[in-house]
């Protein structure tokens, strides 16, 4: 039962790290603190990105907390 756990967490994994590679570049620090404008609104394709990164991320936990306790 621990074998699909896992192909399932190195889904999730390159999923995850492939939708964060795909987010706009220049969002960091710099960004935010130097620039003159602050404040950053995503829209359309970016904004549904990063929903979905927050909903894969949040599967990617639950599978892998849901991994501890089978046995």
């Amino acid at each position: 039962m621990k074998l699909p756990l896992t192909i399932l967490q190195i889904v999730l994994g390159v999923l995850v790290s492939g939708l964060i590679l795909l987010q706009a570049k220049g969002t960091g620090l710099g960004r935010t603190s130097f620039s003159p404008m602050a404040y950053h609104s995503r829209r359309g394709f970016e904004k549904l990105i990063f929903k979905t990164t927050v909903i894969l991320t949040s599967i990617f936990v639950l599978v892998s907390a849901a991994g501890y306790f089978v046995v």
